[in-house]
């Protein structure tokens, strides 16, 4: 059954969207500032606004879409992860691929208590995002026993392969 996110996941998801959106808002006005108006480029003002009016409307939807959307799922079996704002993806990870298992938090994940858990394989790393601390605490320590049980299988059949020769 898939997991829903927390509502401080939305919240750490709009500060987010709302201090990216002011950077690339920053660079719009330099650029206006510094370089289209003192040429007086009209089409460069329209282009300006427009990059404004989309920067503002990512801000305030993006969130809401990427909250709504985002679902995870961690079984015996496999780690899948649903997520994605205009175009959705979904990762599915077996669970005897996994190499390696990390928790990060970011200076605005840690003001929400909110968590990463990115899980590296041998194709490549697959990111559980905005996971309550402890949460995220809990399923890396329970993914990291059930790792531990699958190499300790696999040694046991390595042995019992090679005892037979």
């Amino acid at each position: 059954m898939y997991e829903k996110l927390s509502k401080r996941a939305l919240y750490c998801m709009y500060v987010a969207g709302i201090i990216t959106g002011a950077v690339v808002l920053a660079i719009l006005g330099a650029a206006g500032i510094f370089w289209i108006f003192p040429q007086d480029i009209t089409v460069g003002k329209w282009i300006l606004l427009i990059l404004a009016a989309l920067t503002l409307a990512d801000v305030l939807i993006s969130p809401y879409f990427r909250y709504h959307r985002y679902r995870y799922c961690i079984n015996d079996e496999c780690i899948d992860v649903i997520e994605g704002y205009l175009f959705v993806k979904r990762n599915i990870v077996p669970i005897e691929r996994l190499h390696k298992l990390q928790t990060k938090k970011g200076p605005i994940d840690q003001m929400f208590k909110v968590a990463k858990m990115v899980v590296t394989t041998g194709g490549g790393d697959v990111t559980l995002s905005f996971l309550e601390e402890e949460k995220a605490e809990r399923l890396a320590e329970s993914l990291r026993k059930r790792i531990n049980e699958i190499a300790a299988e696999q040694r046991e059949e390595q042995r019992a392969y090679y005892g037979r020769e």
